[in-house]
């Protein structure tokens, strides 16, 4: 997958450096694969989220943060929508990010 922006997820994780290693990890593993259905995603990340307008959530570092991407299978594309705590989570409306 394509992963749009790696530059949103730096800024975050240079505010937050508890979580680098984690969305590094995330990164990797995410850049390499080739999902075509949301089945895909959830054989890789059982707890992996999805919602209305092909959103998909994701639990980082053993859930205390959550990261929300746009998914256009048919491109192989994933467009970072949110990245944050859960409290600033609770405060979004996903399917509108």
């Amino acid at each position: 997958m394509r992963i749009i922006a790696l530059s949103t997820l730096r800024v975050f994780w240079e505010k937050h450096p508890d979580v680098e290693i984690p969305l590094r990890a995330w990164y990797a593993l995410t850049s390499r694969a080739n999902w075509k259905t949301p089945a895909d995603i959830k054989a890789a990340y059982r707890n992996a989220s999805f919602t209305t307008n092909k959103r998909v959530v994701f639990n980082i570092k053993g859930n205390d943060y959550r990261l929300v991407v746009a998914v256009h299978y048919e491109r192989g594309l994933m467009y970072v929508r949110f990245i944050g705590t859960h409290s600033l989570y609770d405060r979004i409306n996903v399917e509108k990010i």
